[in-house]
């Protein structure tokens, strides 16, 4: 029987966005447990350049040709034997890391452990849904299972305005934190916008002296989105024996003596991302999709996404 073929974005060799490719390639086989998703919208993330240039082969080996993407929203169009927990037709979303990076969400179908998938908020596009799971998996699992952040404290957000910090601001309101967010103040209204109760600008200040004028005792946590000068200056404002949580800063250049240090290296986690639907749902969470790309410009999404002058998400459309 002749393989079925679909469109993707995939790369041959590591490099920069340039490497990227849009051709035909088979769609997997649908293995027993796994479900066949028809991608409608893919989100494109930084971390996408790190796999692409090579940066993280040493504990993600990448299997070529690769396609990259991690985040996903679409249709179930097939299931494996074993795989009942969603029915054809379901529309589901996924943050799609495997071991081993080779079938990525820039492309027209993938195939997934069911367990990786969730369903999509019913009041978000895809589009939208496709910009929640690895930036709303990231600021969950950093504020709430590394970082134990609870109501009544005091977090600040560095990169606020980026895609993992705008959800990581509302996730904390949510839970009845005070966030301060860290920005270019062109963001600001925006941060605001989203419930940041404080927005500071990175820019010609001291962020840690700012902060430590608004709270002269320190604050609970600092979720780092951002790292290098910001975060230096920022560890002052940190409460004694307060908490750091980094997604980008491994703890080498930073004094971790007198406070809770943990790096966060987002998992799937598809419980998660059913309570992340729940909040949507309420109205809680909101994505702000900046740009959309079709497939065959997956490259120029990809270099959008190097400038870090990102607001809220872009994503690629199939």
């Amino acid at each position: 029987m002749a393989k079925r073929k679909m469109k993707a974005a995939y790369y041959e060799e590591f490099g920069a966005p340039d490497k990227i490719k849009v051709g035909e390639l088979e769609i997997p086989e649908v293995k027993e447990g796994e479900v066949l998703v028809r991608i409608k919208a893919a989100a494109v993330n930084p971390v996408d350049n790190a796999v692409l240039a090579g940066y993280l082969s040493s504990f993600l080996p990448v299997k070529f040709p690769a396609i990259p993407g991690w985040d996903v929203a679409g249709v179930v169009e097939d299931r494996g034997h074993s795989a009942r927990r969603f029915q054809v037709g379901d529309v589901v979303y996924a943050y799609a890391r495997r071991p081993e990076v080779q079938h990525g969400t820039f492309a027209e179908y993938m195939v997934l452990p069911e367990s990786y998938l969730a369903h999509k908020p019913k009041n978000l596009s895809f589009e939208e849904a496709a910009g929640i799971p690895l930036v709303g998996l990231t600021a969950y699992q950093s504020m709430f299972d590394a970082g134990n952040l609870q109501a009544g404290q005091t977090v600040l957000i560095l990169g606020a305005s980026g895609g993992v910090g705008t959800l990581g601001i509302q996730l904390a309101k949510d839970k009845g934190a005070t966030v301060i967010g860290v920005a270019s103040q062109k963001n600001h209204a925006f941060m605001q916008e989203l419930g940041a109760d404080h927005a500071l600008d990175y820019n010609g200040q001291d962020v840690g002296e700012a902060v430590q004028q608004l709270f002269p005792d320190g604050v609970d946590l600092i979720f780092d989105a951002a790292s290098g000068e910001t975060l230096q200056q920022s560890l002052k404002a940190l409460k004694p024996n307060g908490t750091l949580v980094s997604i980008l800063n491994r703890g080498d250049d930073i004094d971790t003596q007198n406070l809770n240090f943990h790096y966060v290296f987002v998992e799937p986690d598809a419980v998660e991302l059913e309570h992340l639907r729940e909040l949507a749902e309420a109205g809680k969470l909101k994505v702000l999709v900046s740009e959309k790309y079709p497939l065959a410009e997956a490259a120029k999404a990809l270099e959008q996404i190097a400038t870090h002058h990102t607001k809220g998400k872009i994503v690629v459309v199939p």
